[in-house]
């Protein structure tokens, strides 16, 4: 261990071996995913020191742990035994923002929201919106395939990423992808390294595309007395062709705590709410959306007067999960089933929390079909933890039943790992292990996290 640490600090980097440093650094936000004991933190301030780092850890064989802000939910940046922690939220310069060519050149430490507040000045934003956008970083959104509110009409992480910049296990420094808006020169490595969650190389540099911002939104809510009715509002919506720009189903679990949370007249009685935004010709597009929710049964339909009351109900709607913090630890799940058996979907998570005697909040994506079941268990009580991974298990099944996906968009991480292969035929695993071998031989990169063994 020693000789790690003599050969990191000879190669011009500043190790830190601080047990209580490590030790804050060994996870990230995913509930119940025990993390290993580093051997040293790097914080990269460039992608030389990158480099470096990762030519000592290819000589000692030492396993690497890509980290920005940590803010995953999936065990991705979580620490394994005699790991090299290699932090590159430092590393976190704007590049460039080209108006012309609608296209920004970022660090992967910059926060996603600053992208969006830099091109402002232009008139363009970056679209995708995590939950997490004022906190979370552009490299772990690319490491991730992140999603967002947004998604429903603009498109996920991946759609947005127009080339890459990529240190690979040996050290050695490679750029992908382009800046122009079209290119099929070769295979689409770019596409390869987005959702590879540090596991295939770190990426030290991203261009990003950029779009206009939109000229106006209007919000309105729906409310109803089942979750049914409030999935079949959402499969109605899509069916007819309509395109909000936001499609959002809190269900009457995270309505309560969220008004726990922050008071502002949430309502708590009510089964489900669809949050629901357009920007095209708002005020056409939600008149058409207010019809279908009241046809499937919404009990009660409300515009927002203002913006900033349209704010408001976006912004409580990105604190659902820190409102569920409240009621215990939240294991949190993430699937994506068919939006024509969303509402199926919903009465199966309910099944499950009845089944198991948990509590199971709700929030979801819906227009994309992307639930987030947030299950609340304290890990101090043996029957509660074993009755969580029951119910989180049982999800997971049933959205596989349904010719869903295991992970919409947190990814598979520590948490998930053993579910791929439940996911994928074995011939696509295979491919997916011999891609791994082909870019970093040695198992170094982030070992442990989506393919397991």
């Amino acid at each position: 261990m020693s000789d790690l640490i003599s050969a990191l600090t000879g190669a011009g980097l500043s190790p830190v071996t601080d047990p209580d440093v490590l030790a804050a650094h060994s996870v990230d936000h995913a509930a119940l995913v025990p993390p290993g004991r580093a051997a040293a933190l790097v914080r990269a301030r460039s992608t030389e020191e990158v480099s470096a780092a990762m030519q000592v850890a290819a000589e000692f064989g030492a396993p690497v742990v890509p980290q920005g802000a940590r803010t995953g939910l999936a065990g991705a940046a979580t620490a394994v035994d005699g790991a090299i922690l290699l932090d590159v939220s430092g590393m976190d310069r704007i590049l460039s923002i080209d108006p012309v060519n609608r296209l920004a050149v970022v660090q992967p430490g910059v926060l996603n929201a600053a992208i969006t507040s830099a091109a402002g000045e232009h008139g363009l934003r970056y679209s995708p919106d995590p939950g997490s956008w004022q906190i979370s970083t552009i490299g772990g959104n690319i490491a991730t395939a992140a999603g967002g509110m947004c998604c429903v009409k603009y498109g996920t992480t991946p759609e947005y990423v127009l080339g890459l910049e990529v240190v690979l296990a040996s050290g050695e420094v490679m750029r992908c992808g382009r800046e122009t808006a079209k290119g099929v020169a070769g295979y689409d490595l770019v596409r390869l390294f987005c959702g590879s969650e540090g596991t295939l190389g770190i990426i030290t540099e991203a261009t990003v595309k950029l779009s206009p911002v939109p000229a106006g939104r209007l919000t309105l809510a729906a409310v109803f007395a089942t979750t049914a009715d409030a999935g079949r509002a959402v499969t109605a919506i899509i069916a007819a062709g309509a395109q909000p720009s936001l499609l959002e189903l809190i269900d009457n679990v995270h309505l309560k705590a969220l008004e726990a949370l922050r008071p502002m007249g949430l309502p708590t009685e009510a089964a489900a709410m669809l949050l629901v935004a357009a920007d095209a010709n708002p005020a056409e597009e939600l008149t058409a959306i207010e019809a279908l929710c009241e046809a499937s049964g919404a009990t009660e339909v409300y515009r927002a007067t203002d913006a900033e009351e349209a704010d408001a109900l976006l912004e409580s709607r990105r604190s659902a999960y820190h409102a569920m913090e409240k009621l215990g630890t939240v294991l949190v799940d993430d699937i994506a089933v068919p939006r024509s058996r969303l509402a199926e979907a919903l009465d199966g998570v309910q099944a499950a929390a009845a089944k198991h005697g948990v509590v199971i909040g709700v929030i979801a994506h819906a227009g994309d079909g992307n639930l987030h079941p947030n299950i609340i268990v304290h890990p101090e009580d043996p029957a509660s933890l074993e009755a969580g991974r029951a119910a989180f298990d049982e999800i997971l099944e049933m959205a596989l039943a349904m010719g869903g996906t295991i992970t919409g968009e947190h990814g598979v991480g520590m948490l998930k790992r053993d579910w791929l292969a439940k996911e994928v035929d074995p011939v696509n695993l295979a491919v997916q292990r011999r891609i791994k071998s082909a870019l970093d031989p040695l198992g170094i990169l982030n070992p442990g996290k989506v393919l397991a063994g």
